[in-house]
């Protein structure tokens, strides 16, 4: 685990499992390595937000603590805060990361997508 909470969510903040949302150990890595180089914040937060060639979009970004009525997954020793409306969307993501150079980067694998682009950035559902 990188930082955070522990075992014990804050109050406010529901504790989810991988059943959310869970990176691999690739992504668990990375997410790591951008928390200790950018050091914007010790938790990754998943979002989700209208735009993207699909209509919807993956957002990625580090965040110092969850807000009130997120939920905090630990996966791959990361923590990574959702909140409930982007939950609805993400329920089984699996999040990854390569290091090709040609379609590398994080990449998300979402069952409740019904079409995604080829960048793998946007979704529909």
């Amino acid at each position: 685990m990188v930082a955070g909470t522990g075992s014990q969510a804050p109050d406010g903040v529901r504790k989810g499992t991988e059943d959310l949302v869970r990176l691999t150990p690739p992504a668990g890595a990375k997410a790591a390595a951008l928390i200790e180089r950018e050091r914007q914040g010790a938790f990754l937060r998943v979002a989700i937000s209208g735009g993207g060639c699909n209509g919807l979009s993956y957002k990625l970004r580090f965040v110092e603590a969850p807000r009130k009525g997120d939920i905090l997954v630990q996966s791959a020793g990361i923590e990574v805060v959702v909140d409930p409306k982007t939950a609805l969307y993400l329920k089984g993501t699996v999040v990854d990361f390569s290091e090709r150079m040609v379609a590398g980067g994080f990449k998300f694998s979402n069952p409740n997508a019904k079409a995604s682009c080829s960048c793998g950035e946007s979704f529909s559902v």
